[in-house]
Formats: structure tokens, C-alpha cells, sequence
């Protein structure tokens, strides 16, 4: 049996949660756009990740839009046994484009949104999902840390940031997390995850499988892969939950066997020798 075994992180040393989770980005329509063709089949997906030990579950308001969180709150509801990550600050239109909005009154509003949506009186940890060139990064930082004063959401988190950014909004509000595109074949955000290292802070990296394309490192994930009788997925994340403890990964499938791979990378361990020919 398929069985979630990568180690612990606390999160905003609240919620314990297995580090690897799954991403409900895919759980929605074509260009991420309304709802998929079969909700029951996402559900299952939902579902069938909690069963096996996922307890961390990353959404966005701007997914479907509201879709993925709608269909998170109808399948798992508000469970004391998993976490629910979302975010918000980003508008969907009929082009599918992802337009910055982090007008604090805006983030107010989505909050109120998501709870609705996910069935839930306060949400575990809201994401500032990309910083707003229209607004203050300071605003938009400080709704969400009188909305956890107030009690709507429980850890702030931020995504799409630099590390200066982060420092900034660390002056305000304790960070939880930071959600970066970062994988074996894209280091660009390896001064973020740096960062989170030396605050404990979780670093979700988004794209944890490069939509596909490991650029460069194709190759030798394809080599250690045939060596593990493993899928170049599997390395993929393999080599994420070893290259730091502070790493959250949440690849996302509509699709309960590619979940089940997925969580089934867990199990690889890597070679000093394979890990070192994957890092360089």
C-alpha cells in the first residue's frame, strides 16, 4: 500500500504536517478555468490523498477561479487532520490572464470568500499569492496580519517573493511559508529557500516537477531514475524533500495513480553520489 512517509516540518510551529502535500491547481477546467469535466473524479483525488498520509493541501481563490476551493471544502470540509493552504491577490479573467490585486480591502474580501468556499470558520495558513505593483507590499502584508489577529486566518504566508520582500513583510507579521517556483532543474530561488532555512520558514516550491522540463538535469534525473526503477517524477521530488528540510512539495494531478506515484517517491532514497550528481 501507497503510504505518505516523507518526514515532519512544523508549520508557523503550529501545524505538523508530512512534507509532502499535494497541489489543487490541476483539480479545475482547461487553462485552469471553471470546473473539471468529472467533480467526483476530483473529489477522489482529494480523498484518496488524505488516505495515504497527505495532510497539507494547497489551493488558490483565483484556481477555477473559487473552484479548487469549493471542491476542497464539499471533499474534506474542515478536518482537524489536514491543513488547508490557500491564497489570494491574484484576479482571473475570461483570457485566462493572472492579474496582481493586493488592495487590502481586496485581500479582506477573498478571505471572506475562501472561508465560505472551504467550509471553514478560519483558515490554517492564506498566501499573499504575488506581490501587487499597484499596492504597497507593506499594505497588503498588514491585512493579513490584522486578518490572523482577528482570527479568519491562522499562520500568513507569501509566495512569488524575493528575499528582501520577505524581510520586509517578517517586520510585520511571522512568516509561515513561502510559495517559489524552485525545482532539481530551476535553482533561481535557491537565495529564497536559503532564507527559509535560516528562519524556519517552509518553502513550497511550486512547479516541483517543471511542468515537465527539468532543463539541464533531464538527463541525470532520467539516469537515477532507470537506476531506482522509478518515474523522473519520482526523483524529481525525491530530490526535493532531500535538498533541505525545510522543503514542502505539493505536485498536483487530477489523476488518483499519478497521486499514488507521487506520494510513492517518498520511499526512494538517494545515493550520496546520486544526490550530489543531481545538486551540481
Amino acid at each position: 500500500m501507497v503510504e505518505n512517509r516523507s518526514d515532519t516540518f512544523d508549520v508557523g510551529g503550529e501545524f505538523t504536517v508530512r512534507r509532502l502535500g499535494f497541489g489543487a491547481m490541476r483539480l479545475t477546467g482547461e487553462d485552469i478555468i471553471g470546473p473539471p469535466d468529472d467533480e467526483e473524479a476530483a473529489k477522489d483525488v482529494l480523498e484518496r490523498a488524505v488516505d495515504i498520509g497527505v495532510d497539507i493541501v494547497d489551493t488558490a481563490d483565483s484556481y477555477g477561479p473559487g473552484v479548487s476551493e469549493r471542491l476542497i471544502g464539499e471533499a474534506l470540509g474542515d478536518r482537524d487532520d489536514v491543513v488547508v493552504a490557500t491564497k489570494g491577490g491574484l484576479l482571473r479573467n475570461a483570457d485566462s490572464d493572472w492579474l496582481p490585486h493586493g488592495d487590502p480591502d481586496y485581500l479582506r474580501n477573498a478571505v471572506l470568500a475562501s472561508l465560505d468556499r472551504l467550509r471553514t470558520d478560519t483558515i490554517d495558513l492564506y498566501q499573499h499569492h504575488r506581490p501587487d505593483p499597484d499596492t504597497p507590499f507593506e499594505d497588503s502584508v498588514t491585512a493579513l496580519a490584522e486578518l490572523k489577529d482577528e482570527g479568519q486566518i491562522r499562520q500568513v504566508g507569501l509566495s512569488n517573493v524575493s528575499v528582501e520582500q520577505l524581510d520586509r513583510a517578517r517586520e510585520i507579521v511571522d512568516v509561515a511559508t513561502v510559495q517559489n517556483e524552485y525545482n532539481v532543474g530551476n535553482r533561481e530561488n535557491e537565495d529564497v529557500l536559503q532564507a527559509c532555512q535560516e528562519y524556519d520558514i517552509g518553502f513550497i516550491p511550486y512547479f516541483p516537477l517543471g511542468a515537465g522540463d527539468l532543463g539541464e538535469k533531464e538527463s541525470v534525473v532520467d539516469d537515477v531514475a532507470a537506476a531506482h526503477d522509478a518515474t523522473t517524477q519520482q526523483i524529481a521530488l525525491a530530490w526535493l524533500l532531500e535538498h533541505s528540510d525545510v522543503t514542502l512539495p505539493i505536485p498536483g494531478t487530477s489523476s488518483v495513480d499519478h497521486l499514488e506515484q507521487n506520494v510513492a517517491a517518498t520511499e526512494i532514497d538517494l545515493t550520496d553520489e546520486q544526490y550530489e550528481r543531481l545538486t551540481e
